[in-house]
């Protein structure tokens, strides 16, 4: 689904001492099957904005699109609930909201809220489950015998049992190991890919945003400060300093190699084992040259 936000603006408490713009005139697009990392400090609009999108929120100004769905001020948006269930959001700790006493029915209530029949449902259960790395034999087990990362992947599978068609996911690496934030992260790659979902990252993590996101998106005080693709975006240290956003630490590596040996090496998403690899003989010839 294709997302567009044209000069929106959102005003909590308006015409009150506590009002304050979260959003101002934010214009983007986001194209359908895209992974798209929005990045941003406390303050900056981020929570507010993937809010818009499945209509918990309607912009003050402006409109937002999210496919043939249009929300906008003052104006009722037709089956609010279809949306809802095609824009899957992945909170912060989902597995606070788990609450039924076995996996299955927790999975399973998503799906029966939004009108998903008994048979459809149950054929899904098995398919989510093992989307998130979860076995089956688990589903007659009370979600809160599981392990924190287990129980996250019971409330991801809720969702994904809806078959939305976006999936945004705010910070969904909080509070997890650097194993378990990895795990997590690699799924929804793998889920994205495999689904050809559009995929909207909200995160702090640059180097998440490097390694998954094909489009970056940066906000600033309500409003976006700069956007495009990661490798372009990440490599311009001054700009992100403005806004105390920190280079990603291999962009921040390969720039600091190019200073001390001259060489230009191009970021293609290696992996620290493939990057070792480009740098080892780039030495090995420097030194065959020397």
């Amino acid at each position: 689904m294709d997302i567009s936000f044209k000069q929106v603006n959102y005003i909590y408490q308006p015409n009150s001492p506590f009002e304050y713009q979260a959003l101002k005139n934010l214009t983007f697009s986001i194209k359908s099957g895209s992974y798209v990392a929005i990045i941003g400090h406390t303050g900056s609009g981020k929570s507010t904005l993937i809010q818009h999108l499945n209509g918990l929120l309607r912009p003050v100004e402006g409109e937002v699109q999210v496919g043939e769905f249009h929300l906008k001020a003052g104006e009722k948006t037709e089956n609010i609930k279809e949306l809802r269930r095609r824009v899957g959001v992945v909170f912060q700790y989902p597995e606070h909201q788990l609450f039924e006493e076995t996996i299955e029915k927790d999975i399973a209530f998503g799906p029966a809220n939004f009108g998903i029949s008994q048979e459809d449902i149950k054929q899904r259960i098995p398919e989510v489950m093992e989307a998130v790395n979860l076995s089956s034999d688990l589903l007659q087990r009370s979600p809160f015998d599981l392990s924190g990362g287990q129980m996250r992947r019971v409330a991801i599978a809720g969702i994904l049992a809806m078959e939305p068609e976006v999936l945004v996911l705010d910070e969904p690496t909080a509070g997890l190991d650097p194993k378990g934030q990895q795990e997590i992260m690699d799924m929804f790659a793998e889920l994205h890919q495999r689904k050809g979902l559009t995929t909207v990252l909200v995160t702090h993590s640059m180097e998440d945003a490097l390694k998954y996101a094909d489009h970056v998106i940066i906000l600033e005080n309500g409003q976006k400060y700069i956007e495009g693709k990661p490798a372009d975006i990440f490599v311009k240290k001054q700009e992100l300093e403005k806004v105390q956003l920190d280079t990603p630490e291999i962009i921040q590596f390969i720039q600091d190699f190019q200073a001390k040996f001259g060489s230009d090496i191009i970021y293609r998403n290696q992996s620290i084992e493939q990057l070792a690899k480009e740098l080892t003989k780039i030495l090995a010839e420097g030194d065959q040259d020397g």
